[in-house]
């Protein structure tokens, strides 16, 4: 199964938990996308896909600007993760596709 999709995720953050739908658009060993939520979007930067495992950065402007470093796998509809955000640390990324 194809790991490009929409999914409806959950990031448990130190402000809470962060709902927010997350595009994956693959296209061979690298992908696009997108991660919006109630504190706004962020697209995707330098995406990679390794079979059903996904590395990407994120560039977040609020609260404040960091760079986020991310990693997930999809199984079937349901993608696991780590959203690190530098010296606050890893945060549980989760979801399910969409639709």
């Amino acid at each position: 199964m194809s790991v490009s999709g929409t999914y409806d995720c959950v990031t448990k953050t130190p402000m809470g938990d962060q709902s927010s739908k997350f595009t994956v658009n693959a296209d061979g060993g690298s992908f696009t996308g997108q991660q919006a939520g109630q504190m706004g979007s962020m697209d995707v930067i330098d995406g990679k896909v390794d079979g059903n495992k996904l590395t990407w950065k994120m560039n977040m402007t609020v609260p404040m600007p960091m760079t986020l470093d991310c990693e997930a796998t999809v199984d079937g509809d349901t993608i696991t993760g780590t959203v690190k955000a530098g010296a606050f640390g890893a945060f549980p990324m989760t979801g399910t596709r969409a639709g």
